[in-house]
């Protein structure tokens, strides 16, 4: 009597599975796409991008009986408490021209920086469900949430003119200079904020520490004060005085008052400032892109 026909699916080697997955054109599920073919796929995506960061912005304060005026009134409440704790108890003012406008500018833009990282480490654990599934480039989401950060940002631009307006800060042609650095600023943060999605993915233990981190990044910035006044006379050591010039969140926030502030002039910035924010916009920016890119496949895995 015959044996019935076996019904074992055959065995392939190693190379003949990887020549029949090619003869039908069959690729690994979720495997990480050629970056030229990653940026594409974004730019697909922008819609959703702009979307999700405007779904995101619209819901951040809808539980909160004022809404969406406490994107202005953030901002303007820290500037209150670090006037009279620094300015008036520690006087920082002391020595700079227009503190007032001097402070809040650099409140302003150090909240962009500070929130846009802030967010970036929650992007994948914070949305772990939709990463999980979807099949989408996974840096639609820091990116995403660094748009929000810009859109805030611009929303209260204006309580900082109205407050230059009131304290005799009044627009002229330097405030265009505003547009390229905030636009160098946006695509630093973005690049900071990818490069903390993908360590945040790997060890949620980071999100806990990065408050620390940013508090020590912002004193060291020259948000309430001066770095130049602060150093003038000091015996700090000449590599010491040069990072905290070249301290990328310092060289935005100066850009910045540079721009808006008369009294700021071009000879408190370091040489070569706009290079050197065109460098950190370029090395950070496209840095951390290539950087996030490379994990791609292992986001939401685990």
């Amino acid at each position: 009597m015959d044996a019935p026909p076996s019904t074992s699916p055959p065995v392939y080697a190693p190379g003949e599975l990887a020549a029949l997955a090619a003869r039908h054109e069959l690729t690994v599920s979720g495997a990480r796409p050629t970056l030229p073919v990653y940026v594409r796929q974004l730019w697909g995506r922008r819609h959703f991008i702009t979307a999700f960061a405007t779904a995101k912005l619209t819901a951040q304060y809808s539980q909160a009986k004022l809404g969406q005026i406490w994107q202005i009134m953030t901002p303007l409440l820290n500037a209150t408490v670090y006037y009279f704790i620094f300015g008036v108890l520690m006087k920082t003012k002391h020595g700079v021209p227009d503190y007032v406008p001097f402070l809040v500018t650099g409140v302003f833009i150090w909240t962009f920086t500070s929130s846009s990282i802030t967010v970036g480490t929650r992007a994948i654990s914070g949305n772990i469900g939709l990463v999980r599934a979807l099949h989408f480039p996974r840096a639609s989401l820091p990116i995403a949430l660094a748009l929000q950060q810009l859109q805030q940002l611009l929303f209260s631009l204006g309580a900082l003119v109205l407050i230059l307006l009131v304290f005799g800060q009044y627009p002229q042609p330097a405030w265009l200079l505003a547009v390229p650095a905030l636009a160098l600023q946006a695509v630093f943060n973005t690049g900071i904020s990818m490069v903390m999605a993908r360590l945040a993915a790997r060890t949620p233990d980071i999100a806990q520490l990065t408050p620390f981190i940013l508090r020590t990044w912002m004193y060291a910035s020259g948000v309430m004060w001066s770095v130049g006044t602060m150093l003038q006379g000091s015996r700090v050591p000449h590599l010491v005085k040069l990072a905290l010039e070249v301290n990328p969140a310092a060289v935005f926030i100066n850009l910045m008052r540079f721009a808006l502030i008369d009294s700021f002039g071009s000879e408190q910035l370091p040489p070569h400032v706009w290079a050197i924010a065109t460098g950190w916009a370029l090395v950070c920016g496209v840095g951390g892109f290539i950087y996030f890119w490379k994990a791609e496949e292992s986001y939401g895995r685990g």
